[in-house]
């Protein structure tokens, strides 16, 4: 089956992820993640934090995902803390309530995890900035599960497209909607010169296997 084309947006997103370092590519030279693990890619989507227009193009490319797939959104849901501001950006855009979920509940007040309105049986969207393995947003969506919201649906910037995420999110009956796809990313760079034969196949490797990747590369 021939890949998906690569949508305007996620066009656009790539290459001003690239220009500003919010994706970085180095096989060669490996990142270290927060887990220890060396990996030949690294995001940091903070970086698209610093411009209106970027925020606004994210905004709106999540719009575009959320009409195309007819979703019924009644309230947005930020991941704490990188999920909050492309929420409030969206949820702007929408005109829609706007909540936030913590990792865990806050030790004082009113013990809060779940800030904000929310009433029972609201369909709610989950808005992340980067999916890893999921786990993270997953444990957002049953919080929200848990005090009574539906929850089918969560949308990302970007995906590593790991194998184990994509059976994460089918065991836990949730939709992901990315931006940027791993593949995407990988199409944009081919096309503009920024990505060598020999390095396309090294990233396709790393996915297939990413937390054993570099210790059987360095055998």
């Amino acid at each position: 089956m021939p890949p998906e084309p690569v949508q305007p947006i996620s066009r656009r997103l790539a290459e001003i992820a690239l220009e500003l370092g919010a994706i970085k590519i180095a096989p060669d030279t490996p990142f270290t993640w927060a887990s220890g693990a060396r990996m030949p890619i690294y995001n940091d989507n903070r970086l698209l934090l610093g411009e209106y227009d970027h925020r606004l193009l994210i905004a709106e490319g999540f719009r575009s995902i959320l009409t195309a797939n007819q979703i019924k959104t009644d309230t947005i849901a930020g991941t704490a803390t990188a999920g909050i501001p492309h929420a409030t950006t969206l949820a702007n855009t929408l005109k829609c309530p706007l909540i936030y979920v913590r990792p865990t509940a806050k030790e004082h007040g009113m013990k809060n995890r779940i800030e904000g309105p929310l009433k029972p049986a609201q369909e709610v969207v989950v808005v992340e900035d980067l999916i890893s393995t999921g786990g993270s947003v997953l444990k957002v969506v049953q919080a929200l599960r848990e005090a009574g919201a539906t929850v089918r649906h969560c949308l990302g910037i970007f995906s590593y497209g790991f194998p184990e995420t994509l059976r994460n999110f089918e065991d836990q009956d949730c939709q992901l909607h990315t931006l940027i796809r791993f593949e995407d990313l990988l199409a944009f760079m081919q096309e503009t010169g920024k990505l060598k034969g020999e390095q396309l196949q090294t990233l396709l490797d790393w996915k297939d296997n990413p937390f054993e990747w570099w210790d059987n590369k360095s055998k």
